[in-house]
């Protein structure tokens, strides 16, 4: 940027040179006719008549002044051709298009006298400055699970940048709001408000237009951006999902400012040669003024839009258009342009840097052969970061530098700018101070009311629930360290899974690979993946549980763990047991019983009988027989061996079976984290309120073996980890006395038992 501004001084220097070195060589003429008492010759290299006062002295002086005036010839014509020089490098590096208006026609002179107003002169010092706390209106349309991924990186680039207080204006599908409803709510960034617009409601105002792009529907609802945002609303930012900022958004939201006569829409031309019709024979586009505009980047004034009634011009336009060509073969850009061709004074062209456009036919190269002066970078191709085009690993690596980035770091305050009150984050903060930061269980306490940022949905899914009413999902959650149990669990249960994975921005992309590549998990639709972005020291074991669980879409819920195999055919098992059982009037938990192997390859069990062999051979084992039997002792396997019907198990100390229960059973307690009493607790709270516990007898699960986890590490090698642990249990059992009574008083008595 300091090179542009220096470029241009040096342009303006230049300029200056050439209006002085004339009126001072004409001066210094003038004075020494002066001395001579002579009038000035009108051309300094013209004879002079003889006279009596004519001397040699004279004639030297005069012969030494057209030397000098030689000189000043030859100055001059070296500084124009600097001049032009440097001309040539403020044309390359600006827009090459011309800027139309209504009051002073159009043209190159224009251009000139303006200082080139859409070129780079917008970064110098009279570049209009945005209002340290003044709100920048961003609108994005946005639909489905790919391009709420999208918008995450996108919004990641902008708030990197920003200094000032942003509003986004969401227009989703039901889909991406629920998504990106919650990612906000969860991400607590300050000054930053987030309003939604149902775009399945707007379908009505495009769906008459046929379009071949492939953002399909949700492409032209840029279109309608004047009757869908707040009457209230007078400019805005609009903004593609697949753009990238690499700088402050408030230095386009200045741009406004420039805006002239009856100019209201501001945009980039377009970078590559689709609207010149030649890039393939019969290839007939839209009609456009000279290369077209892009709008994958517009700032629209939209009172002055309004007023222009813009609504019935791109209408009339689009309706004329399509009678011809049929179709969009660019969504809304194509019917942007053909407005424009037929009323180019609306248009403020923008530089090129403000979208710089990586399709596969770009010639966005003489745009960026001067890298400093990158603002937004836009992949608008279908292949995205695989697109053709030589610099494609620079971009790439700028993109990737957002997409792995730690969204937690993007919680900065904007200091001096006071923001809208939010009831979450200061009942945070309320419940935060009132902890004793001097508590040697301080931070165990603490993770209780961490807001993790969450993203929901993060991969594609489908699936519609049994009209029966029968349907289970199971439920677990993971790290990065078990996503290899993915595949297996995938060929054990057929249902749908709900699945929380605790991991960083870039392990989330790892994991968007992994999945990507994998044949047996993009099989699966009905599996979905919840995002809970790794903060603080512990691993938040019941968050994650409860995450999975709030977004199961079925009447029940299998309760199980990632490192758990779920024997063949178990998901049709519990459907039938669950109208066995009718689980939908009684408060019932049916258990499946938990076995074990220690062996990394294991020939699983097709039925009941064959685990009973391989248990008499010592294959396989009961459930942590070795290092924890009172977890699972109640479930009575030497009952379970012979039963061929299900049968009711009383609660016992230490209970933490596997089961599976109605979707409206209570949450996990957070306050247990990382190993230790996370599931123990919440079988305690289903006995409270008085669930049965029912062992199904011809159901089984098998734990796979693993590498010990961090956190049962911590535990065995941590006293003060223990220590805390245990008063985390004694203050539940309290809670639990407080919340249940006397009934309650069985907990205490069965804990100083055991």
């Amino acid at each position: 940027m300091l090179g542009i501004c220096r470029g241009r001084r040096k342009f303006l220097a230049a300029s200056l040179t050439l209006l002085c070195i004339p009126a001072i060589t004409w001066l210094y003429l003038f004075a020494g006719s002066l001395e001579d008492g002579k009038p000035v010759s009108l051309s300094p290299l013209e004879s002079q008549p003889h006279s009596p006062r004519y001397t040699a002295s004279s004639q030297r002086d005069r012969e030494s002044l057209e030397l000098r005036m030689r000189e000043v010839e030859e100055e001059n014509r070296a500084l124009r051709r600097q001049l032009s020089l440097a001309q040539g490098r403020g044309h390359r590096r600006g827009n090459h298009s011309r800027t139309y208006s209504m009051e002073e026609g159009t043209g190159d002179s224009e251009n000139l006298r303006a200082g080139i107003v859409a070129g780079n002169s917008s970064e110098c010092g009279q570049q209009p400055v945005v209002e340290k706390c003044e709100t920048i209106h961003v609108a994005i349309v946005c639909a489905g699970y790919n391009a709420s991924r999208d918008v995450v990186t996108l919004v990641k680039s902008v708030l990197f940048h920003r200094r000032n207080p942003l509003h986004f204006h969401l227009i989703a599908d039901s889909i991406a709001e629920q998504i990106l409803a919650t990612l906000f709510q969860t991400w607590m960034v300050p000054a930053v408000r987030v309003d939604f617009y149902n775009a399945d409601e707007l379908k009505s105002e495009v769906s008459w237009i046929p379009n071949k792009h492939y953002s399909g529907i949700y492409g032209l609802m840029k279109l309608v951006l004047t009757k869908t945002l707040p009457a209230k609303l007078e400019r805005v930012i609009v903004l593609d999902t697949d753009i990238t900022f690499a700088t402050d958004i408030a230095e386009l939201w200045a741009v406004f400012h420039k805006f002239k006569g009856q100019q209201v829409l501001g945009l980039v031309e377009n970078q590559s040669d689709w609207y010149l019709g030649n890039l393939w024979k019969n290839h007939r586009p839209w009609p456009a003024l000279g290369r077209g505009y892009n709008t994958g980047v517009i700032l629209l004034l939209l009172d002055k839009l309004r007023k222009m009634k813009w609504e019935q011009m791109w209408r009339l336009t689009a309706e004329r258009e399509l009678m011809g060509m049929l179709s969009t073969s660019l969504a809304d850009q194509d019917i942007f342009n053909a407005v424009i061709k037929q009323n180019p004074f609306l248009v403020y062209q923008l530089p090129c840097f403000w979208n710089v456009q990586l399709s596969d036919h770009t010639r966005s190269e003489q745009c960026y052969r001067d890298v400093s002066d990158l603002k937004v970078i836009h992949w608008n191709s279908p292949k995205k970061l695989r697109v053709k085009n030589k610099h494609v690993e620079f971009f790439r690596n700028l993109y990737l530098t957002f997409l792995e980035y730690d969204g937690n770091l993007l919680r900065r305050e904007l200091f001096g700018c006071p923001s809208e009150a939010d009831v979450n984050s200061e009942n945070l903060q309320k419940q935060l101070s009132e902890l004793d930061e001097d508590d040697l269980c301080y931070e165990f306490r603490r993770e209780r009311f961490t807001v993790h940022r969450t993203h929901l949905y993060f991969l594609h899914y489908e699936y519609e629930p049994a009209s029966d009413n029968t349907d289970v999902t199971l439920v677990a959650q993971l790290s990065m360290d078990r996503l290899q149990m993915l595949e297996a669990i995938c060929k054990h249960w057929e249902g749908p899974i709900s699945l929380a994975l605790y991991l960083s921005d870039a392990e989330a992309q790892q994991f968007l690979r992994y999945a990507q590549g994998s044949e047996v998990l993009m099989g699966r639709h009905n599996v979905a993946y919840h995002i809970v972005y790794k903060e603080g020291q512990f691993y938040p074991v019941n968050l994650l549980r409860n995450v999975a669980m709030k977004h199961v879409g079925t009447p029940y819920m299998f309760l199980s763990d990632i490192d758990f195999l779920p024997m063949y055919g178990l998901y049709e098992y519990l459907r039938k047991s669950v109208i066995q059982l009718d689980l939908a009037n009684t408060k019932k938990a049916m258990i499946v019983p938990a076995f074990e192997t220690l062996r990394y390859r294991l020939s699983f069990p097709k039925s009941k009988a064959e685990l009973l062999s391989m248990l008499d051979m010592g294959t396989l084992f009961t459930f942590r027989y070795h290092v924890w039997t009172k977890g699972h002792a109640p479930t009575n396997f030497a009952k379970w061996r012979t039963a061929t019907t299900p049968y009711r198990v009383e609660w016992e100390a230490d209970f933490e079976p596997y089961v599976v229960v109605r979707r409206d059973c209570p949450e996990y307690d957070r306050r247990f984290v990382g190993f230790g009493w996370n599931k123990v607790a919440h079988i305690m709270e289903l006995d409270a309120q008085e669930y049965e516990f029912i062992v199904l007898p011809n159901a089984y699960m098998i734990h796979m073996p693993h590498a010990p986890s961090f956190d049962i590490t911590k535990f065995r090698s941590n006293k003060q980890y223990r220590i805390c642990l245990k008063t985390l249990k004694e203050e539940f059992q309290q809670d639990m006395s407080r919340r249940y009574g006397f009934a309650a008083l069985k907990y205490l008595t069965a804990e100083n038992n055991s």
